[in-house]
């Protein structure tokens, strides 16, 4: 009998497994045994340094968080067994970081690709009143940083033109001023003075973004329209990548992170220290890109 098969059957015995239970953990550890296997090594002998490649490698593919946790778990089970059995003398798995300590850069798109998405929608946006609208709301959101649920709760009293701001309510109920540049200004006021009324058709809204049955927009409706945007230019986006990129390009135009963080409405400035992550990952590509000796 193997050491898996042996692990197994000590788990089965203490703790009475599900035949569920037992398929999981046996995925589990055969897909650290096929990357053993593949960097020449076998559970007797691998490291520490090996078992935190293979969580990067699980990153790297895309494994959610709860997928990763099991995983972990599984092997460690399997390393404290190898331990009691005296297969192994130590236990490469011990005090090993977990996945919710994992610090996610978030995904932005380039200048350029902003442009391309901010282009094509522009030329689309003489076809209806519906796609003015969603080229507004596209405008708006990385001109200012919004989260979706922020652009979709706008009223027309939070906004004030003549000044160039927003009003807007966040997390908790928390109100900040938002700056708007002038360029958005202006197709915000040429939207409400004609599209806007063309889609209400004499119906009274508060809201600023409406559907063409006089509701207010939805996030789902707001996801499908700039998920057909990014397809056109071949781009896979979400409305919190404009966020992001919103303020990756802030930080890479120079703005302080302090001013950042209300934009952005961060009640603590650790989560507004990601993006300079971010730019510094854009620095070390331009970098290894275009040194003759990188």
């Amino acid at each position: 009998m193997d050491i898996v098969d042996s692990f197994i059957s000590y788990l089965s015995a203490e703790k009475g497994l599900s035949k569920n239970t037992v398929i999981s953990y046996l995925f589990d550890i055969g897909k650290f045994l096929d990357f053993l296997k593949s960097n020449k090594s076998d559970l007797v002998r691998f490291s520490r340094d090996e078992l935190i490649d293979f969580l990067g490698l699980l990153r790297q593919e895309g494994y959610s968080v709860s997928s990763v946790c099991r995983i972990i778990s599984s092997i460690r089970g399997l390393c404290r067994y190898m331990v009691i059995e005296r297969i192994r003398s130590d236990n490469p798995s011990e005090n090993l970081e977990t996945p919710k300590k994992w610090s996610y850069l978030p995904k932005a798109l380039t200048k350029n690709e902003m442009k391309s998405l901010l282009d094509l929608s522009d030329s689309k946006k003489e076809k209806n009143p519906l796609s003015v609208r969603d080229r507004v709301m596209l405008e708006l959101v990385y001109s200012s940083g919004l989260r979706v649920s922020e652009l979709i709760s706008l009223k027309l009293d939070d906004v004030n033109l003549a000044s160039g701001f927003l009003r807007v309510v966040g997390k908790g109920s928390k109100e900040r001023i938002v700056p708007i540049s002038m360029r958005t200004v202006k197709l915000i006021k040429e939207y409400i003075d004609n599209e806007r009324r063309f889609i209400l058709r004499k119906r009274d809204s508060q809201y600023l973004f409406i559907t063409n049955r006089g509701k207010p927009m939805t996030r789902q409706r707001f996801w499908q329209s700039i998920k057909a945007v990014g397809k056109s230019v071949g781009l896979k986006i979400t409305p919190h990548m404009l966020r992001h990129s919103f303020a990756t390009h802030m930080l890479e135009g120079g703005a302080d992170l302090r001013s950042l963080q209300k934009m952005l409405g961060h009640s603590d400035i650790s989560t507004t220290q990601i993006y300079t992550k971010v730019t510094s990952e854009r620095l070390k590509q331009v970098y290894f890109k275009y040194h003759p000796r990188a």
